[in-house]
């Protein structure tokens, strides 16, 4: 029996290294379509959770992890031994920048290097880790070619780049489109015999470098009109216009037009990242990405712009930004999510108690976090606490939330969401 038939009929047994954001939900998903999954995990934490039906992904349920665990159908574990019987072997580990801005590398080198010690003969490994462009192949073939492998022979390797999208209700793994691209011809087919399983849609492209290129190329139009639209805001402010109202009008042309939003930065662990990791490779071909390294410049800046407003509002008020008492709004970089990694929201905190202000917060979504080398814990929002603090600043407009009470009660409110829309009250300023 071939490895496309075990794809096909489901006998085929599925490795996951890393099951975090990206690992956990994609475990999940080839599960319910049948397959048998192994997890590999090297964070105790994270097995000793999921062991006791523990999700500490926001869109896996802790009660499916549970079922799927006392079925059989999913295993997770520290050990690497059972990667010797996984037909397919996928990648999903973090790749973060170092704090010079260069790709940090080494897990996906330890996952490529723990593969190649146990790797079954004619097996898929598939990378889904955002990387430069490249390292497929100038780094994780080398490793898995180890041993005199034959690449096409003894074993298959592939990029498909994960686009999970952390509280989206309308896309997740199985209807958004797959994009794979082999080392060679015969591995491009196979990551997409592996993926038309669970995916609907499976787009091949010619190369594993085509499809890097393709992550890093979704995320950067992303990063750049935020960017764009948040100097836009800043200009704006300057003539005395409502941003939110020139993208609303912008936005009624029915071509030619896609409407981005500011905000007090980007946040998150891809948009901001992603397109370092080209400008970084660049670096490497004596070649300036002058525009992506403007829009990173432009995101980075808008948490001191936010607090240089805010300044200027309450300096309007007699008041100075050092002793002011201020309530945060939202720290979680996306609305309706409690991940905060990246949050802009976290350097505005920081760069105000840095002023002197005495900051506190409020996220439905995230009980604590670690702000200005102290830990902070969501403030209940109550009548009281609203009224006593110099301004609220909203950061992420999370749902559930009365933003028109909140505005009828604060002092000042700094909306960087646009939560409380048009026609808001004389204490109420926008971004």
């Amino acid at each position: 029996m071939t490895i496309v038939s075990r794809f096909q009929d489901k006998t085929a047994r599925i490795g996951i290294l890393g099951l975090g954001y990206v690992g956990l939900p994609l475990a999940v998903e080839f599960c319910r379509r049948g397959f048998q999954v192994a997890g590999f995990e090297v964070n105790a934490d994270r097995v000793r959770s999921l062991k006791k039906g523990r999700s500490y992904v926001e869109d896996v349920p802790g009660a499916e992890v549970a079922r799927l665990l006392k079925s059989g159908r999913l295993s997770v574990q520290e050990s690497f031994e059972a990667v010797s019987r996984c037909d397919a072997l996928l990648i999903c580990v973090q790749t973060p920048l170092s704090k010079s801005k260069e790709p940090d590398l080494s897990n996906v080198i330890a996952a490529a290097t723990q593969a190649s010690k146990r790797l079954k003969r004619g097996a898929l490994v598939v990378l889904e880790s955002t990387i430069p462009p490249g390292v497929t192949e100038e780094i994780v073939r080398p490793i898995l070619e180890a041993g005199r492998r034959r690449l096409g022979k003894e074993f298959f390797l592939a990029f498909s780049p994960e686009r999970v999208d952390p509280g989206n209700k309308r896309f997740g793994i199985a209807n958004t489109p797959k994009i794979v691209g082999g080392a060679d011809a015969a591995s491009t087919e196979l990551a997409r015999g592996l993926y038309s399983q669970v995916v609907a849609t499976v787009v091949p492209v010619s190369s594993a470098r085509a499809a890097e290129m393709a992550k890093l190329l979704e995320n950067s139009f992303r990063a750049v009109n935020i960017a764009l639209v948040n100097e836009m805001a800043q200009i704006c402010h300057r003539l005395g216009v409502d941003v939110w109202e020139v993208i609303g009008a912008a936005a009624t042309k029915p071509f030619g037009f896609m409407p981005f939003y500011p905000g007090p930065g980007i946040g998150g662990h891809c948009i901001p990242k992603d397109p370092q990791l080209l400008i970084w490779k660049m670096k490497e071909l004596q070649y300036e990405p002058r525009f992506l390294q403007l829009a990173s410049t432009i995101n980075g800046g808008m948490p001191a712009y936010v607090v240089e407003r805010l300044g200027q509002l309450l300096n309007a008020r007699k008041r100075a930004l050092n002793g002011s008492r201020l309530l945060v709004l939202g720290i979680a970089y996306k609305a309706g999510t409690s991940d905060y990694r990246e949050s802009p929201a976290l350097d505005v905190m920081e760069l105000l108690a840095a002023r002197g202000a005495r900051v506190s917060y409020h996220d439905p979504f995230v009980p604590s976090a670690r702000v200005a080398r102290r830990v902070l814990r969501s403030s209940p929002l109550s009548a009281k606490g609203v009224a006593a603090a110099d301004a609220v600043l909203i950061l992420t407009a999370h749902p559930g939330i009365d933003y028109r009470a909140v505005a009828r009660r604060a002092r000042l409110v700094f909306d960087a969401r646009n939560a409380l829309g048009g026609g808001a009250a004389p204490k109420v300023a926008r971004l």
